[in-house]
């Protein structure tokens, strides 16, 4: 018995190595990078981004088209710049005009907030856009009239009493917005939202930008739109006097983009904000505008505001460390002199050209908006007009019950209600936008492909890198006693690598092609995690379905190391990209490396991504249309309202995902929109009916808008499908595993 038994293991063993010499050979050559392929693939990303922030400078100049012959015309022709600008901060809603600004008065307290022998100080509100008003002080000189009507901004960590007087907290020459309102102005001071911690780590301006920029809007663009609806008063009310905009820190940045977008301010300063943007990805990310450096940099904006004046103060700026948690991980530093003198010079060549000079005006101080920055703004805004001295103090009016705190509270709410508005108008906004012909099955392919152009340049954003050749490198790294898998890496773009676990069925046959599914691991996963131990969430799907005869393929997606990836969605946002401007081009250079193998059926390669791989799967086969099928486990939901609700408990709004918003899918493509780019490929979605991702309702209606396209509009009966289980947040393996067999025409086992 002992003989035969050994005899029998033998006989095993040889069968078994018969069986591994049969496999296919890959055709590569030898795989030797060691360590962390993973946390190689994300470092080399990330020398690709910072090569393409630095690439961008020069690329910026094929966007303009500067027509230096009269003033007139270059107005003319950096008018599309000026739209593109004024669209990618969320431009969106119509100002609301109105015949004067509105004194906060009630029975407990006048408006009058303060009062010189010069000056007189009131806390006024006024209608900004939609149902959104601004708050703030108006400063006005005594027994004159005006010779300028300003805006001055403080940074968004001041209160607006700090710079008209009222408030302690910076010496009386620096209180700017009074000493414009003594030199004889009249000021306008709107409140900026602060970076005070809202709850659970994340600043006031980070809970405001998120929603907003899932919906085409960004808190930029409120901001904007605040201090341009008072220029509208300005205009109305007193048209032939010059208007200025003067900001320090965030102010700054908010007089900067307002003076470049709209041409009624005549002379606009900015100080303790001006620099080069190439670290934009370090600032905080409420700054983050995406699109940006594809045309704009700090001198590009100045090119906007020129041939009218623009004022660079290079002060001190605010200085701020935000360690992150919650929200992104950013500094606010104080502009460095030299660098705020280069990118003044980059500004005066932009507009070399211009007869006016000089347009852009660089002054140097220690301390923001001293004498010499607001001496050259007052004279440049009104010729001859000589900055006051800082003036005796300031006698208080009668403010009962004012508290900053509840103000400030007040101005958080106005602006997320509005988005929260825009966000449930975005399914009728999504519906005008998203209307390819159904008529026939034809002619929706062909009406279709203007959609997949649009989602994969404006929304994902394109790399127009070429890529490069496969350079295929394998290793044999893993097997069963029903498959074999392999390691493979791609090059792709110059840093840029695919890499991913390929599995092969022992029992492959010569001559044999098989179909591929490309299983996709979630948030922080790897590609091993799906092949071997039964991980909660995954349950080996790769090596299962590589059981029943599929051949697999698991990408390492580029999710991984926390920051390490968030900030890769920072870098790439500025340039309109995201990070999977990066991972469609690996799929793409994985796919086409498939098709060339021998034993790979070419029209049956297909898609299975869990949770973070379920969102790939919205968004990779819309534009790699060689995946013949796609399913979303685990993701699938009204991505939109999940993204930008501050009501819904499973929204994104207050959690650690940082990166995971997505720049005006609200007005564009939803999940039932980006299946709509899939199809009419086979599309099936996998839930769980206790997944924390969504509610089942919201799941059911989004999903019945891609059911009515398939099969009520198309007539494609069996192309889409949904599998409720009762189960989380999980690989269930059975409804899917019946779709792969049906729709990839492969056996079951």
């Amino acid at each position: 018995m002992k003989t035969q038994k050994t005899v029998a293991i033998i006989f095993a063993g040889l069968l078994s190595l018969q069986t591994v010499q049969a496999q296919p050979a890959l055709e590569t050559k030898p795989l030797t990078i060691e360590g962390d392929i993973a946390s190689h693939l994300v470092a080399g990303v990330d020398r690709f981004l910072l090569r393409e922030l630095e690439a961008s400078i020069d690329r910026r100049e094929q966007h303009w088209s500067r027509d230096f012959i009269s003033q007139a015309a270059y107005a003319k022709s950096v008018e599309p710049n000026r739209r593109r600008l004024a669209h990618i901060i969320g431009l969106r809603d119509e100002r609301i005009a109105f015949d004067g600004l509105t004194l906060k008065s009630t029975t407990a307290g006048a408006s009058l907030a303060g009062q010189t022998d010069r000056i007189t100080i009131r806390a006024v509100s006024w209608p900004a856009f939609a149902d959104v008003t601004a708050t703030g002080l108006l400063l006005e000189p005594r027994g004159r009239d005006a010779l300028a009507n300003v805006i001055a901004l403080p940074d968004c960590n001041q209160l607006p009493e700090q710079i008209a007087g009222l408030s302690a907290g910076l010496a009386p020459e620096l209180q700017y917005a009074r000493r414009l309102a003594g030199s004889g102005c009249r000021v306008v001071v709107p409140l900026l939202i602060n970076r005070a911690e809202k709850m659970s780590k994340l600043s006031n301006r980070e809970f405001l930008y998120r929603g907003a920029f899932e919906m085409g809007r960004h808190l930029i663009g409120y901001e904007v739109q605040q201090s341009l609806a008072v220029v509208d008063w300005f205009s109305r009310r007193w048209e032939d006097t010059p208007i200025g905009i003067v900001g320090w820190g965030e102010g700054g940045l908010i007089a900067l983009y307002a003076a470049a977008v709209d041409t009624r301010i005549d002379v606009a300063c900015v100080s303790g904000y001006f620099d080069s943007r190439q670290n934009i990805w370090q600032e905080p990310i409420d700054r983050n505008v995406f699109g940006l450096l594809e045309q704009f940099g700090d001198a590009e904006l100045a090119s906007l505001i020129a041939p009218r004046a623009l004022i660079v103060d290079a002060a001190r700026g605010p200085v701020a460390a935000l360690p992150g948690g919650r929200g992104a991980p950013a500094r606010v530093v104080s502009p460095a002199p030299e660098s705020v003198r280069a990118e003044v010079v980059r500004a005066q060549e932009l507009i070399d050209g211009l007869s006016v000079k000089p347009v852009v005006e660089l002054v140097t101080n220690d301390e923001p908006l001293g004498d010499q920055a607001l001496g050259r703004f007052m004279d440049t805004l009104k010729p001859g007009a000589a900055l006051g001295q800082a003036g005796t103090a300031i006698i208080p009016g009668r403010r009962n019950g004012f508290n900053a705190a509840k103000r400030h509270a007040e101005q958080v709410h106005k602006l997320d209600r509005h988005t929260q508005w825009v966000l449930r108008e975005s399914p009728y906004v999504r519906k005008q936008f998203y209307k390819p012909d159904s008529s026939s099955l034809a002619k929706f392919e062909a009406s279709n492909e203007k959609y997949r152009r649009q989602f994969y340049e404006d929304v994902i954003g394109r790399f127009d890198n070429k890529v490069l050749p496969f350079n295929a490198r394998s290793r044999k790294s893993y097997e069963s006693e029903k498959w074999v898998g392999h390691e493979v890496v791609l090059d792709v773009f110059q840093d840029v690598i695919a890499y991913g676990i390929l599995l092969l069925p022992r029992d492959l046959k010569p001559n044999e092609q098989r179909p591929v599914v490309v299983c996709q691991h979630g948030l922080e996963g790897r590609p091993q995690d799906i092949i071997e131990g039964d991980h909660y969430a995954y349950h080996d799907f790769a090596a299962k379905l590589a059981e029943r005869g599929f051949i697999t393929f698991s990408p390492q997606n580029l999710y991984i190391f926390k920051d390490r990836f968030r900030t890769l969605q920072r870098k790439a946002n500025p340039l309109k990209k995201s990070l999977f401007s990066v991972i469609i081009p690996q799929h793409k250079q994985i796919v086409d490396w498939l098709k060339t193998l021998s034993y790979v059926d070419k029209k049956r390669i297909a898609f299975y991504g869990l949770s973070y791989g379920g969102k790939t799967a919205m968004r990779v086969p819309p534009v790699v249309t060689d995946y013949c099928l796609s399913i979303c486990s685990a993701d699938f939901n009204e991505w939109v309202d999940k993204n930008a609700s501050t009501r819904d408990p499973h929204s994104y709004v207050n959690t650690g995902e940082y990166e995971i918003f997505e720049w005006d899918l609200g007005s564009t493509f939803n999940y039932a929109e980006m299946a709509g780019l899939i199809a009419p490929r086979p599309f099936m979605v996998e839930r769980g009916h206790y997944d924390g991702v969504a509610s089942d309702e919201k799941v059911a209606f989004e999903f019945a808008k891609v059911r009515n396209l398939y099969q009520g509009k198309l007539k494609l009966k069996g192309r889409c499908e949904i599998e409720w289980f009762d189960g989380p947040h999980t690989i269930n393996g059975k409804g899917t595993y019946d779709f792969l067999h049906r729709h990839l025409d492969w056996p079951k086992r």
